[in-house]
C-alpha cells in the first residue's frame, strides 16, 4: 500500500522478508530485495511475467502461472485455489487465496517456521472503488500502492475484496494462536482491525 512510502524500509535490509506482487519497483531505491518474493494473481504474474523470471531470490507462484512463466531454479508453484475458507499451515498443499496475496503469505510464512509475523503496508483501503473482483484497467497513475506505476495507466487489475480478506484474516489469527505464534501488524496508518497493532519503529530499538 501507500504506506510503504512512509516506512524506513531500510530498518528491513537484515531481516527476513517477504514482498509480494511488484514490489521489486522499490529494490533499486532500496538498495535490497526482499527475502523471497510471492505473487498469485493471475493478472499481475501474466502482466508482469518477464519482471518475475528475472528475480534473484527464492519465488513463490501459483501453479496456474505456469502458462507464462518457465521452470527455473528458486522458481516454486503453489496450489493456490480460490475455495475456502481454510487455513493450511503446510504450503505443500491446496492454499486458499482468500481474495489477498497477504493471506498466501501468512500461510507461506507459517510453513517456513517463522513463529512471529509483521505486516507493514497493509493498508486496507483502496481509493479505487467498485464490485469486488470485478477487473478494471487503469486510467492513469496507481492511488492505491507505494508506486505509480504499480498498476500504472493500461494495467489490469481486479478491485478488492476486503470482507473476504478479513474473514482470511480472521482464519490466519486464529492458526497462528493456537501455534503459539503471532501475527502483529505494523502497518503505519493502516485500516486492518484483526491483528494487534505495533509501532513499526519500536520494533527496532
Amino acid at each position: 500500500g501507500p504506506s510503504l512510502s512512509d516506512t524506513d524500509l531500510t530498518k528491513l535490509k537484515n531481516e527476513f522478508t517477504i514482498g509480494m506482487n511488484r514490489i521489486y519497483l522499490m529494490f533499486q531505491e532500496l538498495g535490497f530485495q526482499t527475502s523471497y518474493y510471492l505473487s498469485v494473481n493471475d493478472l499481475v504474474i501474466e502482466q508482469c511475467a518477464a519482471d518475475i523470471q528475472a528475480l534473484k531470490m527464492p519465488r513463490f507462484v501459483s501453479w496456474r502461472s505456469r502458462q507464462w512463466l518457465q521452470p527455473q531454479q528458486d522458481l516454486f508453484f503453489l496450489y493456490t485455489t480460490y475455495t475456502g475458507p481454510r487455513f493450511n499451515p503446510d504450503a505443500a498443499g491446496r492454499l486458499w487465496e482468500g481474495a489477498t496475496v497477504t493471506y498466501v503469505a501468512l500461510q507461506l510464512a507459517f510453513f517456513l517456521g517463522f513463529s512471529q509475523v509483521i505486516l507493514i503496508g497493509v493498508d486496507h483501503t483502496f481509493a479505487t472503488k467498485g464490485k469486488p473482483n470485478t477487473t478494471v484497467v487503469s486510467e492513469g497513475d496507481d492511488p492505491n500502492h507505494f508506486s505509480p506505476a504499480y498498476f500504472g495507466k493500461g494495467f489490469r487489475w481486479q478491485l478488492p475484496d476486503l470482507d473476504t480478506s478479513e474473514a482470511a484474516y480472521r482464519l490466519a489469527r486464529t492458526a497462528y494462536e493456537k501455534a503459539g505464534r503471532q501475527v502483529l501488524d505494523a502497518t503505519i496508518g493502516g485500516k486492518l482491525t484483526v491483528f494487534d497493532k505495533v509501532d513499526y519503529n519500536s520494533l527496532f530499538i
